[in-house]
């Protein structure tokens, strides 16, 4: 894939579609190789390239950044795991996983109740499921848990006064983002990774069709 032609777009409906619970890279090779972008439009390349391929990882450093921040804040910590939620909860693939786990756990108490969890059916329109499908988590729209979870998250946040920590401890975990996406020479696994993603793409819309 040339990254350079990949629109920010672009990167964010394939990072909120894509799978976050692959496990992240190993420390090795999170530290291997760093080296200087020769030119903007390489930086451009690598940084989105690098972004997608250790995703999982950035996502760990940040919340350990934040964390680290709140520990003699115990309601910030808490507001910061709502927030964090809330932001997962827009992957489809997290969405799904969350909302399978939580109605399994409640099947082993009330299989009535879990029942009533389930997602509605797909609607069928002239013999194909519509293509506009509303993501569901323990039978409500997606919006419903990302308007109650940022809401708490916010009065937590307000309760506490952890603003002021939040934008410092982000400002950093962003930063050191930035950094090793910009300078982490991305080696061949994440180009094999990014082909194997692209076929599964395709594959996906072959056998929607």
């Amino acid at each position: 894939m040339d990254w350079g032609n990949v629109t920010a777009e672009d990167l964010i409906d394939a990072l909120r579609e894509v799978d976050w619970s692959s496990p992240p890279r190993p420390l090795s090779e999170f530290f291997s190789r760093f080296t200087v972008p020769r030119s903007s439009v390489k930086w451009e390349s690598r940084f989105k390239c690098n972004l997608y391929y250790y995703r999982t990882n950035y996502f760990i450093l940040i919340v350990l950044v934040v964390g680290l921040g709140f520990l003699r804040r115990p309601v910030s910590i808490l507001a910061a795991i709502l927030t964090a939620l809330s932001f997962a909860f827009l992957n489809d693939s997290f969405a799904g996983t969350f909302s399978e786990k939580v109605i399994r756990t409640v099947r082993q108490f009330s299989p009535h109740l879990a029942a009533k969890m389930r997602p509605p059916l797909t609607p069928v329109i002239r013999g194909r499921p519509s293509t506009k499908r509303i993501v569901h988590i323990c039978g409500r729209p997606r919006w419903v848990f990302v308007a109650i979870f940022s809401s708490v998250s916010f009065i937590l946040w307000y309760v506490s006064c952890g603003l002021l920590t939040v934008i410092w401890t982000l400002a950093v975990a962003l930063l050191a983002v930035l950094l090793h996406a910009s300078f982490r020479t991305p080696n061949l696994k994440a180009r094999l990774n990014t082909f194997r993603e692209e076929f599964r793409a395709v594959w996906r819309n072959y056998s929607e069709l």
